[in-house]
């Protein structure tokens, strides 16, 4: 508590120095573009947050998990570097590792597959400009999920730019990024290199990434995007302990049992190549009439050599999405229509062998799935007089798969879910300047992704439904002067046939339908402006504050003899609180103060074993030098800055007991960013 009492002390110092305010964009009219239907924040209907240039800049060069944790109703989790889960408002209860139940676009294309995973782990923190994250579901425009969606913009404006640091554990990054308007074309051209020994033994990491874009207005009313993502990512996967275990050596990787090898034993990893292409256009036939398509693929190699087996996994991908779009607009009046449809086929050749010592050995099974998606969409945006905003859409969702076995035996199968029309309801109004109030009504559904319906155990679950649910929320929003933002939601979502992870006892998954959950929960924020406090010692001041208060309990939900009503909701903390100082020493050096505090968590469905809450501190340093036309900012990143013993992802409902993934203990980067 001392730390925070410290914090406070010197956060109440700086308000009571500031005396000028600059003259940076409002906090409440950052704009927001809802994949293309621009808003200004304050004004949404949507429970949104972005997530922008200072926040990006908090993180380290392998993950996105300090700039998405600083958002109230979303948190990322590192179960070892290299693996990464993302929940909203604790979506995370399915996700062993990756992201599902989120969907996730980067520029107008589409990340997440037909099913609805998405290898979120292949992009690099450098190449994403601004982030934003909606919370709950949004189907009117993103189909069928219960948690929410993130949009992942690159760069908007020309720039050329190099990174280079290196840090603890053997980690080296480098990075190449350069953007420029050249006649009718803006391009992009990204490329990545990075790689760490990391903390704990068998988690060595290795990620190559190059990313092209191109956007071609070929006329006053077209423009014409292309883009190319390669990713080579190769990690290695300590594996969870007991707590035993941690205790004794939170270095070390999952040992060996009597019956089962450990993970070093094992070389345990995923190395995942993929690449993906593709093409939209955008016309405006007239000031009122426009239409967007676009169309897309990917191919995934994906190798997981495990505990009890070797796994290779290829996967080919094809996505469309297309609208057309009207706005009208009168002298009060401002409408706006939207029509389409988005779907995607996802088709996956599994094929898993013996693990001997990491080497590829008999044959186990060898299975075909193909996974088959969409929905219609429409939806109306309604502004009265700039004071009264509505946002109603309506989807019709579809969702199916065909399986087949073809080895050691063969057999074949075909699920088809019911088509399920998914609401939306969402209106904002604006009292005053700087004061808005928004309510929201949705429904959410969520089916099995492919890891789910054939799970690590090598079984196809024919019977796992999806899950759906009604969410319902109200928000306010009130900036304060030129100064501070404060917002507030409190949401309550009803979920139905919740799909809840399980492990057997060679530590392989598989997934069931866990009854009823009711989640409620409130989110605040809390950020002020960057003020110049006029002073050569310590110039500038901007400080930002989230939380998250959630009561997520199970309903209706037996197991076996067991009766786990009224339980709370596993691997989800109640209470997190982030927050992060920003100033400016000397008119040069930047440091950036960042803490996330995070409650008890509950490792199992019977709510039998909780984790410590963990506060942890990190703290960053950046200097800059002017040569000539060039900029270099040389930065130092501490992380885990109080050396605490946490964990920053566990593995719930784990057999055995083994929940923990143990994080580093204090560690260093360093390194310089050189703008040309």
């Amino acid at each position: 508590m001392r730390k925070i009492y410290i914090l406070l002390s010197a956060i109440s110092a700086a308000f009571g120095a500031a005396q000028e305010k600059d003259s940076a964009e409002l906090i409440s009219e950052v704009r927001i573009d809802a994949y293309k239907k621009p808003a200004v924040l304050i004004s949404s209907t949507k429970s949104v947050s972005v997530v922008s240039g200072n926040l990006l800049n908090q993180n380290p060069p392998e993950r996105m998990l300090e700039s998405i944790n600083q958002i109230s109703g979303a948190r990322m989790e590192e179960r070892s570097p290299g693996s990464y889960r993302i929940s909203l408002r604790g979506s995370s209860l399915r996700s062993p590792f990756g992201v599902r139940n989120v969907k996730v676009y980067l520029d107008d294309f589409i990340l997440s597959d037909a099913s609805g995973n998405t290898y979120f782990n292949v992009i690099s923190p450098e190449l994403i400009n601004r982030m934003e994250i909606y919370k709950g579901p949004e189907s009117g425009d993103y189909g069928a999920m219960t948690g929410g969606t993130l949009l992942l913009r690159t760069s908007d404006s020309e720039k050329a730019s190099a990174q280079l640091a290196s840090g603890s554990y053997g980690m080296f990054n480098q990075s190449f990024t350069i953007s420029k308007q050249l006649g009718k074309h803006f391009i992009e051209v990204f490329q990545n290199y990075y790689q760490t020994d990391s903390y704990r033994a068998q988690s060595k990491v290795n990620r190559k990434q190059v990313f092209v874009k191109d956007h071609f207005s070929y006329s006053e009313k077209g423009l014409l995007k292309g883009m190319i993502l390669y990713a080579d990512l190769d990690y290695q996967t300590p594996g969870g302990l007991t707590l035993e275990q941690m205790q004794a050596d939170r270095k070390q990787a999952r040992p060996a049992t009597k019956t089962l090898p450990g993970a070093t034993d094992q070389d345990v990893g995923i190395r995942n190549k993929m690449i993906l292409a593709g093409l939209s256009n955008e016309y405006n036939f007239n000031t009122h009439f426009s239409h967007f398509i676009l169309v897309q693929g990917s191919y995934v190699d994906f190798e997981n050599p495990f505990i009890t087996n070797f796994e290779n996994r290829f996967e080919k991908n094809f996505a469309l999405r297309t609208h057309f779009n009207y706005e009208k607009n009168w002298e009060h009046i401002s409408l706006a229509y939207r029509f389409g449809f988005e779907g995607g086929i996802n088709e996956i050749i599994v094929k898993n062998y013996d693990n001997n010592r990491g080497i590829q050995g008999n044959p186990q099974n060898f299975d075909n799935i193909k996974n088959t998606s969409g929905f219609y969409f429409i939806s109306q945006k309604l502004n009265i007089n700039d004071k009264f905003f509505t946002d109603i859409s309506l989807s019709l969702n579809s969702n199916a798969y065909d399986w087949e076995r073809s080895f050691p035996d063969i057999a074949r199968g075909k699920v088809s879910f019911k088509n399920q029309w998914l609401p939306n309801f969402g209106l904002n109004y604006l009292f005053a300047k700087g004061l808005s109030v928004r309510a929201k009504i949705g429904k959410g559904n969520s089916a099995p992704t492919n890891e789910e319906i054939r799970a690590s155990d090598q079984q196809f679950n024919a019977m796992l439904k999806p899950e759906y649910g009604w969410n319902k929320e109200i928000g306010i929003r009130k900036q304060f002067g030129n100064a501070v933002f404060v917002e507030g939601s409190y949401f309550d979502f009803r979920m139905k046939d919740a799909i809840v992870r399980r492990q057997n006892d060679a530590g392989q998954e598989f997934f069931v339908n866990s009854g009823e959950s009711v989640q409620k929960g409130l989110e605040l924020l809390m950020e002020t402006k960057s003020f110049n406090l006029k002073n050569d010692i310590f110039s500038f001041f901007k400080f930002r504050i989230s939380g998250s208060f959630y009561r997520f309990t199970f309903e209706n939900y037996r197991q076996n003899d067991a009766d786990y009503s009224g339980n709370d909701l596993t691997g989800v903390p109640r209470t997190t609180v982030n927050s992060l100082l920003n100033f400016v020493l000397f008119k040069k050096l930047a440091v950036d103060y960042s803490h996330f505090y995070t409650s008890k968590i509950p490792l199992n469905d019977a709510n039998s074993v909780w984790s410590d809450p963990s506060f942890v501190g990190n703290i960053q340093f950046r200097f800059p030098f002017e040569l000539d036309k060039t900029r270099l900012n040389i930065f130092l990143q501490i992380q885990n800055l109080y050396n605490e013993d946490y964990v920053s992802g566990f593995d719930i409902n784990a057999f055995g007991n083994r929940y923990y993934n143990p994080a580093a203990k204090r560690n260093f980067v360093f390194g310089v960013k050189v703008d040309f």
